[in-house]
């Protein structure tokens, strides 16, 4: 019998059975599972999970990259690649096959030669080509073995073109660029022959060895010739000559005409006559080349 003082005895705990292993209680979600079974309980997962992936995948589209999986090589192309690569530091470029020699042509032998007057330079061997240059006194040129009447072939400037032959020279000549000083009048043969006397007159005769002797810088003449006018008589010399040597010349048979019996001088387009000496020279009309306007020689008429 209990006192009904003494307190009430405490009431009795009920403790749950809790399986061995287990230290949560079961939610609500895992007996679900449970009680649908496996299959069902997967379809549940599952079903939970895809939206969840779709959103993540929308999330991070951009940023994964998919990888890219090489298909392995055979054995033998890998073992190939491995000793191309230890023997790279061996490898040289292919040399390239030479190339077949330029046929070239033979080189033309040329010897030194001297201006010995104001030059022209033609393209072909004659007046009738183009007139390229004129070459100064004392030029030194290179003449080939070229010959073509009266004409020389030279080089210049890696060109081969065509002076007249008789001026030039084997060796340099001591003239300056000052016109040469005649020194009076000779009656003596010229030292380069008496060719040129043929068919001449006598005051032809005369001019011919007084520019002669007072020139000798001048090797090249025309007299005669079947061209008729005073050059058909002979009483007619051209005197190939031009530039500064051109000019003394010219000014020696005028200051010495009476001497020789001239009666007109022509050179370099210009004229001289006794009738109308008081007027100088005159300008003649452009005739086309340079020899029709006498700037390469002197032409002198006489009685």
């Amino acid at each position: 019998m209990l006192d009904s003082t003494s307190p009430p005895p405490p009431s009795p705990k009920v403790i749950s059975q809790v399986s061995s292993g287990r230290h949560r209680k079961p939610t609500s979600w895992s007996l679900r599972l449970r009680r649908l079974g496996t299959p069902a309980g997967v379809a549940l997962v599952v079903a939970t999970a895809i939206p969840v992936a779709a959103v993540t995948q929308a999330t991070t589209a951009d940023e994964r990259v998919t990888p890219t999986v090489r298909p392995q090589a055979p054995e033998a192309v890998r073992a190939e690649i491995r000793a191309a690569s230890r023997s790279r530091g061996r490898l040289t470029a292919p040399v390239p096959a030479p190339r077949p020699a330029k046929a070239t042509a033979a080189k033309v032998r040329t010897q030194p030669r001297w201006t010995t007057t104001r030059l022209n330079v033609w393209s072909g061997p004659g007046e009738d080509n183009k007139l390229l240059t004129v070459l100064d006194v004392a030029d030194k040129v290179r003449i080939t073995d070229k010959v073509r009447g009266p004409w020389a072939q030279i080089e210049r400037k890696d060109r081969a073109v065509w002076v007249r032959k008789a001026y030039l020279a084997r060796e340099k000549p001591k003239l300056t660029a000052s016109a040469p000083v005649a020194r009076g009048v000779s009656g003596a043969p010229c030292p380069d022959g008496s060719s040129a006397e043929s068919g001449l007159q006598s005051n032809t005769v005369k001019l011919y060895r007084a520019v002669c002797a007072a020139f000798p810088a001048v090797s090249a003449w025309g007299g005669r010739s079947g061209s008729g006018g005073n050059h058909g008589v002979g009483r007619a010399l051209d005197i190939m000559s031009s530039g500064s040597l051109g000019g003394a010349v010219a000014d020696y048979v005028r200051s010495n005409a009476s001497r020789f019996g001239v009666s007109e001088v022509i050179y370099a387009r210009r004229i001289w006559t006794v009738q109308r000496s008081g007027e100088g020279w005159r300008s003649m009309e452009d005739r086309g080349s340079s020899t029709a306007n006498h700037y390469d020689h002197v032409h002198v008429s006489v009685y």
